[in-house]
């Protein structure tokens, strides 16, 4: 049986989905409500950004660890490749 994958910015991404989540709920209840359409964009867009943060970190966090463990030490010039992909990645 495989262990658990877990690192240290899994606790922040949870809260940051749930968050997602609650914002979520929040534009279901304003839709069903009539809600103005502007209200209902700021809440999609709260919903957006904590999703898009939730996977930024997870795949810094990803490229962090796990390229990290998996290539080992490496020579400079190609460990300037894998800085250069996180640095890239941060764009996600």
């Amino acid at each position: 049986m495989n262990e658990p994958h877990l690192h240290a910015t899994h606790p922040d991404i949870v809260k940051r989905l749930k968050r997602a989540e609650g914002h979520m709920r929040s534009v279901i209840e304003m839709i069903g409500a009539g809600r103005p359409c502007l209200d209902i964009a700021q809440q999609l867009h709260a919903v957006e950004r904590a999703i898009v943060q939730a996977k930024k970190t997870l795949i810094q966090d990803h490229l962090d660890h796990c390229l990290e463990a998996a290539a080992g030490p490496l020579p400079r010039a190609q460990r300037r490749a894998i800085d250069e992909l996180r640095d890239i990645a941060k764009y996600l």
